[in-house]
């Protein structure tokens, strides 16, 4: 009797331990990764307490640390002898600074270590006061510990892909270096799930540009990806090059259990747009929306800058998904104030009117239409921007607009890009960075609810420099060639001016708007080749100096002309209208191959391998031939741009003579940091805040 009870009080005993255990184990798996746990700290004084995490082998994490700050010369401290004392090395704070720790309430923060240090290195860490030798708090690092860092994994085989050995790199990057894939295999995906092998059950994994479209051409490229919403590697079984259509793998690889990595540090930011129906257009981007026809609630929400606009609306093609003859909405936050106004897109071009006509991307009541959009809220919380408006399905008989249909889907469009400033606080959108990449359709009213939202995840840090493009310092030179070309994402026309840049714009002598150095009262030849046809509003552009940065001298109201002086490309006629004069040529432009991508130009680490994998394409006709002789009356520093669209030139140095060579070496490249402040206070002097 006694021996029964016995067992049946064990085995309940055992059972409720394992299930503490699992439940424990759930709890766990619920926290935030944060990376391997050193421990807790050991409070002395103070009230000094929190946990210890190793981040990587330089980096700690301290979670829930608290602080009073009383005491006088207090700093993190750490070491290798066998107990903390004077025998150490100060931590810089949370702020990278080595100065006497403040008061900590409950504070999560990372700290790194000083140069050439490493965890592996240290016996313990502690909350250390140098003149009074005492120690508020410490914790000891077992030996033994490994801190978390890259795990590499096997390479991904497969018959039309290839890679080398792929690489963790916390617990949201995965990096698969040398990816070779032809780009044929149809719907092709990164995909990932749960599971022994690839299935149709995993998720689209975003590209490393943050798109989820169809995978491309690769040829040895390292790519580098982002697991998507609040998604980490603990989460997936596998990673694979996955076809959705056949559902099968065209190569996969195993992701090992419990991976000693570092955590990933960029945000989840997870957003609700309380609207039945959402679509994730990219990894910044998701559309939400809800119909009740004739009208419709649309709601644009995304990762953006502060300074960038949200596009979308239908395609200028059914079938397609097509920018020129699109109608989209463009949505923006100026300040605290959200904006959605009516856009329609002739051409891949800032609007602007030749020949008493306007073409490019315009609002619809520049041309005489209608906003056919209400804006009814607009928040930017937690780094995300969500804009909500509304509209009808039909066209309010407004020509420029594209009716919805109310049974059946439409091809739609949408872009993300920054806003420029026209005027004070008048903006326009600039040419877009990121955009549609495949055939999208959204069927508004279709009765099966859509939602493939997830969260948006900030960027991983990384610093994008700018190429560097030499200027023309070439006291023998007398004519220059001016040609159109890409603007080269990031890396290049704003990278090196830090402004918004257009679809196009100029290279001289092969350069991207490379800065020229002319001499006073000798005479230079500019062979310019933008384009003739007045009625082309993406390809027409005249080749102009002038003494401000910006350019599009067409676009502008008479008051801001009148504080520009133009130096060379354009006459006057007795009632003050501008005309071009000896500055529009045949079209010559550099234009990516078939295969290129203008997506990634900020993958190329110079402007000489940028411009390899570009293509000169040339029209039938001749160079216009602007002839210009700097004069004494000239500024020291003038600017060559189109006469139609900003943001297309750059800078002209006028010297006396050519004996003394400017410094082009890291002084040059250091300059970029105060280009911007320089450019805006140029646009007050010359009416920008009218």
């Amino acid at each position: 009797m006694v021996i029964d009870m016995v067992n049946i009080i064990r085995g309940f005993l055992t059972g409720l331990i394992l299930v503490l255990g699992v439940t424990g184990q759930f709890d766990e798996e619920d926290k935030p990764y944060r990376g391997q746990l050193i421990g807790s700290l050991n409070s002395y004084h103070h009230q000094v307490s929190g946990d210890v995490y190793a981040v990587d082998a330089d980096t700690i994490l301290l979670q829930n640390f608290v602080y009073d700050g009383n005491g006088k010369d207090t700093f993190f401290w750490a070491g290798s002898s066998n107990r903390p004392g004077s025998k150490g090395f100060i931590v810089p704070d949370k702020s990278g600074r080595t100065n006497v720790l403040d008061r900590y309430l409950d504070e999560e923060f990372t700290i790194k270590l000083p140069s050439q240090k490493k965890i592996t290195d240290l016996k313990w860490f502690s909350v250390y006061d140098l003149s009074t030798q005492s120690n508020f708090g410490d914790i000891y690092i077992r030996e033994g510990f490994e801190p978390p860092g890259y795990q590499t994994l096997t390479d991904i085989p497969g018959d039309t892909i290839s890679s080398a050995a792929v690489v963790v790199m916390d617990s949201k990057t995965i990096k698969i270096p040398a990816f070779t894939y032809d780009g044929r295999g149809g719907e092709v995906y990164f995909y990932a799930g749960e599971g022994p092998q690839p299935s149709s059950k995993g998720f689209i994994v975003p590209d490393e540009l943050g798109y989820l479209a169809i995978l491309g051409k690769y040829e040895k490229q390292d790519v580098i990806l982002q697991l998507p919403g609040a998604k980490t590697i603990f989460q997936i079984d596998w990673l694979a090059v996955y076809n959705t259509e056949t559902r099968k793998s065209l190569g996969h690889v195993i992701i090992p259990e419990q991976l000693n990595v570092p955590p990933s540090l960029v945000d989840v930011m997870s957003h609700d747009p309380g609207l039945p129906n959402c679509m994730m257009l990219h990894k910044n981007l998701m559309v939400a929306w809800d119909s009740f026809p004739p009208q419709l609630t649309i709601q644009l929400a995304g990762h953006i800058g502060y300074d960038e606009y949200m596009a979308f609306g239908p395609s200028g093609e059914m079938g397609k998904s097509v920018m020129k003859g699109g109608d989209v909405a463009v949505a923006y936050m100026d300040e605290y104030l959200g904006h959605v106004e009516d856009y329609n897109l002739t051409a891949r071009a800032v609007c602007h009117s030749v020949l008493g006509q306007r073409g490019g991307a315009c609002n619809d009541e520049l041309l005489g239409g209608i906003s056919s959009n209400q804006m009814h809220s607009a928040t930017r919380k937690n780094g995300v921007t969500a804009i909500t408006y509304r509209k009808t399905f039909g066209t309010l008989g407004d020509e420029g607009d594209i009716a919805i249909p109310e049974d059946g889907p439409i091809s739609i469009i949408w872009a993300i890009g920054k806003m420029a400033e026209k005027a004070h606080r008048i903006k326009e959108p600039s040419f877009h960075h990121t955009y549609t990449r495949q055939h999208t359709q959204i069927d508004f009213t279709n009765k099966e609810k859509t939602n493939t939202c997830f969260a948006f995840n900030s960027d991983r840090k990384e610093i994008l420099v700018p190429w560097d493009i030499p200027p023309i310092f070439d006291p023998t030179k007398r004519s220059f060639s001016a040609r159109l070309g890409p603007a080269g994402g990031k890396r290049g026309f704003s990278g090196k001016t830090g402004l918004p840049s257009s679809s196009l714009v100029w290279f001289i002598e092969g350069l991207m708007v490379p800065e020229l150095y002319l001499r006073r009262g000798l005479t230079y030849t500019f062979k310019v080749e933008g384009g003739s046809n007045p009625r082309s509003a993406e390809f027409y552009h005249p080749f102009i100096i002038t003494d401000e940065p910006v350019g599009g001298y067409v676009r502008l109201s008479e008051k801001q002309r009148s504080k520009i002086r133009v130096l060379a490309g354009v006459k006057f006629t007795r009632r003050t209208i501008p005309l071009p004069e000896n500055n529009a040529g045949r079209l010559c432009k550099w234009e990516h191959s078939d295969q290129g991508d203008r997506r990634r130009d900020d993958e190329f680490n110079t402007f000489q391998r940028f411009r390899n994998n570009l293509n000169l394409q040339c029209e039938e006709g001749e160079a216009a031939l602007l002839k210009v002789t700097p004069s004494v009356e000239w500024p020291d520093v003038v600017y060559y741009h189109s006469y139609t669209t900003p943001y297309m030139g750059w800078k002209i140095n006028i010297v006396d003579n050519f004996r003394r060579k400017p410094s082009f070496g890291s002084a040059h490249r250091a300059r970029a940091n105060w280009v911007v402040a320089g450019v805006m206070l140029v646009l007050a002097r010359w009416g920008w805040d009218c």
